[in-house]
């Protein structure tokens, strides 16, 4: 065996669109490569343009999956983060809301700032153990429920194709001329715009999916009917920041759908006291601006096996609470509906469903939680 190193990430390098055309043209070549790598990486460089427009043309277009770009996203939305990262094809780094604290516009700031105080205040009094850092990180992860999902605060890093990028931006402009202009597009559109405006140096007409019929898988066109089995497609309602965490789970499907009438997360600490009217009120206050707690329609479809290993991350005191729970709750409905039907899978997913995943056989915790096993579910924060 040998391996070649055939192109490789530096940081502030530039690849040109032509560069990258290129090298694409390269790859064509390789499916009927006559002698060697070699060869065809030194071949006339009329050949490779010839081949690169022929493979633009004709739509085969996964050789432009070749050329990589590491992409600085600055200031971008986090709706547009959450329509790019479904599209699964990627590597991102994302500045987190629950660990730093975010800038905003004033109208959500001083929301926002209000119920960090307010948080670490009831995170305090419900645990006395947790130091002043950690309440505080807690504190934030509860009150960017306010931050609207359009505010351009969030700070990533994304790697992806040539091909894919450019498959984005047609998706983009194919929202922009065809999908409805109701409150939600009016302001989601000119961020697309701007996402494309941006990228217009790397943009090629010919490489877009329209051969394929593809387009922007995050928004469902039709409703979907539950089913458990071998695969499963189950629907549950969620905030957007909720949201955002699932989407890690790249082997799972998700869309989304928003609700006829507004509904929002009710953090656990301020359920059912004096905090949760004023907590609502305030909430309902940002509506227009579609804040990260805002309830949505989430339909998730995926595989038994890879249920099972989002169950082995997400059933932890170390992740987010809402979807411990929501995985939890999932797990519960999951192992009802296959009870009777497939007595063998339902011995598979019985074993995680007892506690966190520090139950789990054969799974040894490296960062320790406070809460244990029996607290990481019915914890508060």
């Amino acid at each position: 065996m040998e391996i070649k190193i055939l192109g490789s990430t530096k940081p502030e390098f530039k690849l040109t669109k032509e560069e990258a055309i290129n090298f694409a043209g390269k790859a064509a070549g390789i499916c009927y490569l006559p002698s060697t790598l070699d060869v065809l990486f030194n071949e006339d460089e009329q050949k490779t343009e010839r081949r690169a427009n022929m493979t633009l043309k004709s739509g085969h277009h996964s050789v432009y999956d070749h050329p990589m770009y590491n992409l600085g996203l600055i200031n971008v939305p986090k709706i547009i983060a959450m329509i790019i990262n479904n599209e699964k094809m990627y590597t991102t780094s994302e500045k987190s809301a629950r660990y730093t604290k975010m800038k905003v516009s004033p109208e959500e700031e001083k929301l926002y700032l209000k119920w960090i105080d307010k948080y670490k205040i009831e995170i305090q009094k419900t645990y006395p153990e947790i130091d002043d850092r950690k309440a505080t990180k807690l504190a934030q992860e509860n009150a960017r429920k306010l931050i609207s999902i359009f505010t351009p605060s969030t700070i990533m890093e994304y790697t992806v194709s040539l091909r894919q990028i450019n498959y984005i931006m047609h998706w983009f402009k194919n929202y922009i001329e065809n999908a409805e202009n109701n409150d939600f597009n009016k302001m989601l559109k000119p961020y697309m715009q701007e996402f494309i405006d941006c990228l217009k140096d790397l943009y090629i007409e010919e490489l877009n999916s329209n051969v394929k019929n593809r387009k922007i898988s995050l928004f469902a066109t039709r409703d979907r009917k539950e089913e458990f089995g071998e695969n499963y497609c189950i629907n549950y309602k969620a905030s957007w920041d909720e949201f955002a965490q699932a989407q890690r789970h790249r082997t799972i499907d998700y869309e989304i759908k928003l609700l006829n009438e507004m509904e929002y997360s009710i953090p656990k600490i301020i359920r059912e006291t004096e905090l949760e009217k004023e907590w609502l009120e305030d909430m309902d206050s940002l509506k227009d601006l579609y804040p990260q707690g805002m309830l949505i329609n989430i339909n998730e479809r995926g595989t038994a096996e890879n249920f099972i290993l989002k169950c082995q991350e997400r059933l932890c005191g170390e992740a987010q609470l809402d979807i411990a729970v929501h995985t939890k709750e999932n797990l519960d409905r999951y192992l009802e509906n296959i009870k009777e039907t497939n007595a063998e899978l339902y011995e598979e997913l019985k074993q995680y469903g007892n506690g966190a995943r520090c139950t789990f056989k054969g799974f040894k915790c490296t960062n320790p939680c406070m809460f244990g096993p029996k607290g990481a579910l019915s914890r508060k924060i």
